[in-house]
């Protein structure tokens, strides 16, 4: 099987990008095809976080092994992407907070002719520094003033 992700900068200006993977790839194996989507140099810590609908925070997937936690090299995607796991947030350099939006948007049948991962699409470009974080406290589904228009990214498909 195939899991066809969104990932999306946590930024005003929109940046996005698709990826096919494998479902037996592990975390770090999505971790490296992130990295490679959006030219990063690969060599700053990263996390990856169990999320839901809401974008809340969950248990962590790290790179490196500091204890008891799940590390990105010996968790499968496939043993923890069920239908009620299906976001996750995607920390990339600590001193910087690249900051992403995952979502599994399709699982599908492999194509035997492509080589996996690999980006399918993507929008704009990775901005020179990391987006400052601006916490809001009550934005309402209402407020469009980003400009984002979520509808055009789930059109793609």
């Amino acid at each position: 099987m195939i899991y066809r992700l969104r990932i999306i900068l946590d930024s005003e200006e929109d940046v996005v990008r698709d990826l096919e993977i494998k479902s037996d790839s592990s975390f770090e194996d999505l971790h490296f095809a992130i990295v490679n989507s959006f030219n990063f140099n690969g060599n700053e810590m990263a996390s990856f976080y169990l999320s839901d609908d809401n974008w809340s925070q969950g248990e962590e997937i790290t790179l490196e092994s500091f204890g008891d936690e799940k590390v990105m090299k010996f968790t499968s995607l496939n043993s923890i992407i069920k239908d009620s796991q299906l976001n996750f947030i995607y920390v990339y350099d600590f001193l910087k907070l690249w900051t992403f939006f995952v979502e599994v948007v399709e699982i599908c049948e492999e194509n035997k002719s492509f080589i996996y991962p690999q980006t399918i699409f993507s929008i704009g470009k990775i901005p020179k520094s990391a987006p400052d974080k601006m916490f809001v406290e009550d934005k309402t589904e209402s407020d469009d003033s980003d400009g984002y228009d979520e509808e055009d990214l789930y059109n793609y498909y």
